[in-house]
């Protein structure tokens, strides 16, 4: 059984169905590609989380696909910015309370703008991290977007193929 994050106990509160699936973590590889793998979910539907900073807003989240790059130019425009830069790695702990590879747009330390990217309406269920590496939730797009009160824009692109 799974342990119960801040993020699993926030969706409690809101009365918000999900599941968590557990798998093994490997420190060497913390990609969305891995976890989806070792969950059975396709990249398209395993997002990830970046933590970026708008010159004129701070600090927000950003949730893409699994298989796409943030656009930071679409999340400047979408955020009312004129530049936003994805936080070095040593600030996403103290900013949110999740380390890399943990980092959940729900039940951050303080609350920040969620911008999710817009195709997310298109899928049934998605899959996102519990808070933790090793723990990832799933649940409908439509909960995700209840729960954070985020905003759905193009954000992302799709990322250059693996070679």
């Amino acid at each position: 059984m799974a342990q119960k994050t801040n993020a699993a106990r926030l969706l409690d509160q809101m009365k918000i169905p999900y599941e968590l699936l557990t798998y093994n973590v490997d420190e060497t590889d913390l990609s969305a590609g891995s976890v989806a793998h070792k969950i059975g979910f396709p990249i398209e539907q395993v997002y990830k989380t970046l933590v970026a900073r708008g010159d004129k807003t701070g600090v927000m989240l950003a949730c893409i696909p699994g298989n796409y790059e943030l656009d930071l130019k679409a999340l400047a425009s979408a955020s009312g910015n004129k530049k936003v830069e994805v936080v070095p790695l040593k600030e996403v702990q103290p900013l949110t309370g999740y380390i890399r590879g943990g980092v959940s747009p729900l039940g951050t330390k303080k609350k920040y703008p969620v911008f999710i990217e817009a195709e997310v309406q298109e899928k049934d269920k998605i899959s996102l991290s519990a808070g933790i590496r090793g723990c990832q939730m799933i649940l409908s797009p439509s909960d995700l977007l209840k729960a954070t009160n985020a905003t759905c824009r193009m954000i992302s692109k799709k990322a250059p193929a693996a070679l």
